[in-house]
């Protein structure tokens, strides 16, 4: 797959400028929250899921040790490769198609998982083209979200960390109590009131 950036969207943020094929999630606000409450250590070994045009795991990639970015949209995953070498981030950044850890090696783990997960609630005709599935979460919002809670622990190096954004359309609450049923401690890092909705930022160390 051939990306152009003439066909493509530009969006900046900070001092980077991001392209966005029109078949990539578009960075806004639930993305700009987590990129604003990203804190990374110069040793992390970090995975972005779901990681769209790359933003998150670029502004990652230029502090940490090493970052994976996957994502199940193949177009996402060429867009990222492109960013990550447009922002000078690319031999410190690994783009793998995987839906959720699929293509992970069941032995590696992480110091930092980032997730900006699909949470709004939809019915199955409206996950019908790769922008729609990238927001669409299921009856509930949830069916990616407790996919995440469930198969994240086995990635994750002990003391290391989860960073999670949902909306509160698709319970907080329930978030939080299933992270503390698999042993994480939780907390609501930050929050930003938009239209309809809360997004949240949740940070859960293991």
């Amino acid at each position: 797959m051939i990306l152009s950036e003439k066909d493509m969207k530009k969006i900046p943020f900070n001092d980077y400028t991001f392209h966005v094929s029109k078949d990539v999630y578009e960075p806004a606000e639930d993305t700009f929250l987590l990129a604003e409450n990203l804190v990374v250590d110069k040793n992390d070994v970090v995975l972005d899921v779901g990681t769209g045009c790359g933003i998150l795991g670029i502004l990652v990639a230029k502090k940490a040790r090493r970052v994976v970015a996957v994502d199940v949209n193949p177009h996402a995953v060429c867009c990222a490769k492109m960013n990550a070498e447009l922002n000078g981030v690319a031999e410190k950044m690994e783009t793998l198609r995987s839906d959720l850890f699929k293509a992970i090696k069941k032995n590696v783990k992480f110091d930092l998982i980032i997730f900006n997960a699909p949470y709004l609630p939809s019915e199955m005709r409206e996950e019908t083209n790769w922008i729609e599935r990238a927001w669409a979460g299921g009856p509930t919002g949830r069916q990616l979200i407790d996919q995440f809670i469930l198969q994240a622990p086995s990635y994750l190096k002990k003391g290391g960390k989860i960073l999670l954004v949902q909306s509160t359309l698709s319970d907080v609450e329930e978030t939080v109590r299933k992270l503390r049923e698999r042993q994480f401690c939780v907390r609501v890092l930050a929050q930003d009131k938009v239209a309809f909705e809360t997004i949240v930022v949740i940070e859960a160390t293991l």
